[in-house]
């Protein structure tokens, strides 16, 4: 029987391949390799691999040195960081670590990216030789922070240190300390000998392809802030929507000099994930970009030919921008539901990391994606049980102790403590702590919670969830009562996850389970559920529309742009209050417009003048958005608007206070008026007045003349992604055509009609293959995992795996940065 294809496996197994180099180490992993290595479970790969802390890249301490895991009191001699981007990037934070760890002899620096594309990247400064040049950069680099550090820190302890380096390579990052840097800093560090450097410190670089996010053990995505899902896959021009997604396919391939750096760095990861795999590729491709990675891997396959003894697999690459409409729907898909509803770990930001020199040099811009760090809160539903065991006392007394900001010493009665940190800050500062995260198999029990619901729809998951606690608190010999409700209820979920809350080691056990758990009903709030059903409904009525006639489709989203008018923007309080009723909001209904779109050009291509709707039809589309935005519409995360939407702001602002103003005076009486008050009425002040009124006016108009100029730019947009499900794909790479209809669903997304297609035939070029992976270039969401495999059932092939990957998670929020948000072009 073939050996199963596991990529959680082979990430944790290219952990343990290190195990020299980490026993005994202070690992610092920065904010991707964080990400990915709790996706994967690996944190208690590096306990038993004996690590001696597992520390944080960017919020290093010098505390770092003295926590053990393993309870080894001797000096840490060793350093291993883990870096998900450029080493250049990293520069910066590699040197600090090295300055506040003077007993370190040995520095292993693990990188996702590889010499390839260090070397061929525009906005890298290294060569072919790229690891061996920064291992001498580096201690170079760290030897002249001792000189210039050192030097002036002897003279003033704790003085700001304000002198940066200037590295002979103009690439490079400038390291200039702050006031943080110098707090961490201590004489015995930075008063290193120069004359020790060489023999004391010895620097390594080595290559860690396997940096990903697994979901599952057959489903992957990258780390939100790595180098390769922040690099641009398109410059920006007239093909182009967003740096995070490929350009629009217009079936001619870039040349060498216009290779978006986002396709040369999947390229290369691709390569050598496949490699660590043991697959050799056969590569397939749909879309100009996804064409270009291709044939980067073809000439990386030709020159280093490492396919020997490899096991065959098919490789299909697809651009995002092919089916944009599948992740901007609201899916029946639990996944989706759970990573739209939980809020996200705050971003790091990397901007810092290269000097203005360097910034004025890059070749294109550099994505913020949101991380894909889902933050579970655990202290709204356990927080009366962990308190019954005192959890949160401890935790409050760790992180008292370990203040590094206070200038007294840690009390020693935990009492005293837990007294003294019962405030509102406290409590805040612990629900940070106790706040979890998805994992794709959990570590103590080897369960592979998000594959089991990745494969089912919204409803079968939860309920799965709910039997997976049943046969848990049944295990643990809990009693709960009784229930045979065939559906997921959030009350009895919490029930269950209080009651297994109750024993400190029931919750080492379950945890993963307890997470997933919480997660699930965090999908199931109402103020979240309500809004995510309101869309599902529009999107339902927009697709039966579409199938009707474009009238009918054009007054559907007429309708919803109106009706997003009635959500008041000014209160916040009111504004969640109206969501939770299910009204959606004006960044809700461009959303909904954006999917009437392009339902409209794949049943009405003809129907206008450069768009699928008539010119009337669309007249009162463009009218209905001017409307709502001039009377009350929130403005600021509507990028096309630009600088308009200061004054947009301020109109609705003094459209709020002319209401208000004239509210109070129809509640005036008209005795309260004396006889005085009358004659400072006088023709002076009416003709200000009326002046005022004219300019005010004339400000208006000038005002909606501009705004609906924006708007025309926004529905040529609207045009333009109305033509995107059109495009023809080509059918030679899958021997035989590319046929989606017959009895296919029609609602289904690109990648199950492909998948479909490729499998139901007799003999095809890719399905031929018994593993498959099949990635798509911009990033892929849940229902496109569970119709991938829904496909593959009903094929019947059951000796065929099915690997899928994608740039990132997309959730229909980051649908609409991508496309008319802060990340777009547009």
């Amino acid at each position: 029987m073939a050996v199963l294809i596991d990529v959680t496996k082979s990430c944790l197994d290219s952990i343990t391949q290190m195990a020299e180099h980490l026993e005994g180490a202070i690992i610092y992993l920065d904010s991707g390799c964080t990400e990915s290595f709790q996706f994967a479970g690996a944190f208690p790969v590096f306990l038993d691999l004996g690590v001696r802390a597992v520390c944080s890249l960017e919020n290093m301490s010098s505390l770092d040195a003295v926590v053990s895991w393993n309870s080894n009191d001797d000096v840490a001699t060793k350093i291993v960081v883990f870096t998900s981007r450029f080493l250049s990037d990293a520069h910066r934070y590699i040197l600090r670590c090295l300055s506040i760890h003077d007993s370190v002899q040995k520095c292993t620096i693990c990188t996702s990216i590889p010499e390839t594309s260090h070397s061929a990247y525009p906005d890298s400064p290294l060569g072919p030789d790229a690891y061996h040049e920064y291992e001498s950069l580096l201690l170079q680099d760290f030897e002249e922070l001792v000189k210039k550090g050192g030097k002036k820190y002897e003279h003033s302890e704790g003085v700001k240190l304000q002198e940066s380096l200037s590295f002979e390579n103009k690439g490079w990052a400038q390291l200039s300390f702050n006031e943080e840097d110098a707090m961490h800093l201590d004489k015995s560090s930075i008063r290193r000998e120069i004359g020790s450097i060489g023999p004391r410190l010895v620097v390594f670089v080595h290559h860690f392809p396997m940096l990903l996010c697994p979901l599952s053990r057959r489903v992957f995505v990258l780390p939100s802030e790595g180098s390769v899902a922040e690099a641009s896959l398109s410059a920006e021009h007239e093909d182009s929507i967003s740096p995070g997604l490929p350009p629009i396919s217009t079936g001619a391939l870039a040349n060498s000099d216009d290779v978006p750096p986002g396709s040369l760095l999947t390229a290369h990861f691709l390569y050598h994930l496949a490699a660590k795999m043991d697959l050799k590729l056969d590569i397939f491709s749909m879309g100009d970009l996804s064409q270009t990675v291709g044939k980067i891997m073809t000439d990386m396959s030709s020159l280093y030919d490492v396919g020997r003894g490899k096991r065959p697999a098919g490789l299909l690459i697809i651009d995002r921008t092919l089916d944009l409409l599948t992740p901007c729907f609201h899916g029946d898909s639990l996944v989706d539901r759970m990573f739209s509803a939980l809020p996200r770990r705050a971003g790091v930001s990397h901007s810092h990391m290269r000097d203005s020199e360097s910034q004025l040099k890059l070749h294109s811009p550099i994505l913020q994606r949101a991380p894909l760090d889902v933050k579970i809160p655990l202290t709204e539903i356990l927080d009366e049980e962990i308190r019954d065991f005192q959890l949160i006392e401890r935790i409050e007394a760790f992180l008292d102790g370990w203040d590094i900001h206070k200038s007294t010493p840690p009390i020693a009665d935990v009492g005293n403590i837990c007294s003294k940190l019962r405030d509102e800050k406290s409590v805040s500062c612990v629900g940070q702590v106790l706040n979890g995260s998805v994992v794709s198999t959990e570590s103590f029990l080897g369960t592979a919670f998000m594959e089991a619901i990745l494969d089912r729809r919204t409803k079968d998951g939860a309920l799965l969830v709910t039997r997976w606690l049943q046969q848990t608190l049944r295990r643990e010999k809990i009693d709960v009562g009784s229930t045979t409700r065939s559906s997921f209820v959030s009350s009895e979920v919490r029930s269950m996850m209080k009651a297994l809350a109750k024993s400190q080691s029931a919750i080492v056990r379950n945890k993963g389970l307890i997470l997933l758990a919480a997660a699930a009903t965090a999908a199931f709030e109402e103020s979240f559920s309500t809004r995510w059903d309101a869309f599902i409904s529009a999107e339902k009525v927009l697709t039966a529309s579409a199938e009707d006639t474009s009238q009918n489709l054009a007054a559907q989203i007429v309708d919803l742009i109106n009706k997003s008018g009635l959500v008041e923007a000014s209160d916040p309080k009111k504004r969640e209050m109206q969501s939770s009723q299910g009204l959606i909001s004006f960044q809700d209904a461009l959303l909904l417009m954006i999917v009437g779109y392009m339902l409209a050009g794949e049943n009405f291509p003809t129907s206008g003048s450069g768009g699928p709707f008539s010119w009337q039809e669309e007249h009162f589309l463009k009218e209905a958005v001017v409307d709502v935005i001039l009377e009350k519409a929130p403005v600021s995360k509507i990028k096309f608007l630009g600088a308009l939407k200061d004054e947009l702001e301020a109109n609705v602002g003094r459209k709020r206070c002319g209401d208000a103003a004239e509210s109070s005076e129809d509640q005036l009486d008209i005795d309260d008026l004396d006889d005085d008050q009358w004659g400072k009425w006088g023709d002076e002040e009416e003709a200000a007045a009326d002046n005022n009124n004219k300019q005010q006016l004339y400000d208006d108009m000038q005002l909606k003349l501009e705004l609906r100029d924006k708007v025309d730019t926004f529905f040529k947009f609207l045009h333009k992604l109305s033509m995107l499900r059109s495009v023809p794909l080509k059918d030679d790479a899958f021997s035989g055509g590319s046929d989606f209809g017959g009895e296919m669903d029609l609602n289904k997304g690109l990648l199950s009609k492909l998948l479909t297609s490729v499998l139901k035939k007799a003999k095809p070029i890719l399905g031929e293959h018994k593993v498959i992976m099949v990635f798509v270039v911009g990033g892929i969401n849940g229902v496109e995992v569970l119709e991938a495999q829904e496909s593959l059932s009903k094929s019947e092939r059951t000796d065929v795996q099915l690997i899928l990957g994608g740039t990132t998670i997309l959730t229909p929020d980051d649908m609409f940065d991508l496309l008319i948000g802060e990340s777009s072009y547009f």
